[in-house]
């Protein structure tokens, strides 16, 4: 007599991440001269043994499976190794305060690349992502200067490099990064950042801007 053989129910599939695309402003400051050979490419030595900065995000609109991104805002702060493409990067997530909590959760599914486009590329080298925080935040723009704000956490500004053309900014054109669009206007910027394990200190260094467009199949300009 042979034993009844059983067969283990198949497993549950993961639900797929619901469309979406947003735009908007990203800025950033690092410690890096400029222009930050990281930013160029992850296999190019940064100026300093470490790598410490922030992006600031503005969305001004998109859509996340029926949840409206405009007015959401976000910063990502990040220490990384000089040779970026070794990973082990440091980074925490902070939220607007404002935002609702369908606006939160996809914030940050979409920074943390857990709903595919750009994001996925760079969260494949963070080694520890500490807890997400939801504070206030403040971005502004002003002329050349942009600036944001998060109280007892981050004063950050850049402002555009004055080129030969004063009527135009300086810019990297054609350029593949995968979080800004192919034109990004180079800056400089200042920042003071502390949130007891991330700590930055720059003056006068490395510091873009570009208006993006993200999917869920990649980046583009806006």
């Amino acid at each position: 007599m042979t034993p009844s053989s059983t067969t283990s129910p198949p497993p549950l599939a993961t639900p797929a991440p619901p469309g979406w695309w947003a735009q908007g402003l990203l800025f950033e400051n690092c410690t890096c001269q400029v222009v930050c050979p990281g930013h160029v490419h992850f296999d190019q030595l940064c100026t300093h043994e470490r790598c410490k900065g922030f992006w600031a995000i503005r969305f001004d609109d998109g859509d996340f499976g029926g949840t409206s991104l405009a007015g959401a805002r976000a910063v990502i702060a990040y220490d990384t190794p000089q040779h970026m493409i070794d990973g082990d990067w440091t980074e925490v997530i902070v939220i607007d305060a404002a935002a609702t909590p369908a606006v939160r959760g996809a914030v940050e599914q979409i920074l943390t690349g857990r709903a595919g486009g750009p994001w996925v590329k760079l969260a494949k080298f963070v080694g520890r992502q500490l807890d997400t925080r939801y504070l206030p935040i403040v971005i502004e723009e002003a002329g050349p200067t942009r600036r944001v704000r998060v109280e007892n956490l981050l004063e950050g500004q850049i402002t555009d490099i004055r080129g030969r053309d004063r009527s135009r900014p300086v810019t990297l054109e054609n350029c593949f990064n995968q979080v800004h669009a192919p034109e990004q206007v180079l800056a400089r910027g200042d920042t003071r950042y502390d949130d007891g394990v991330i700590v930055v200190a720059s003056q006068g260094t490395h510091g873009l801007h570009s208006r993006f467009r993200w999917s869920a199949s990649g980046a583009t300009g806006a």
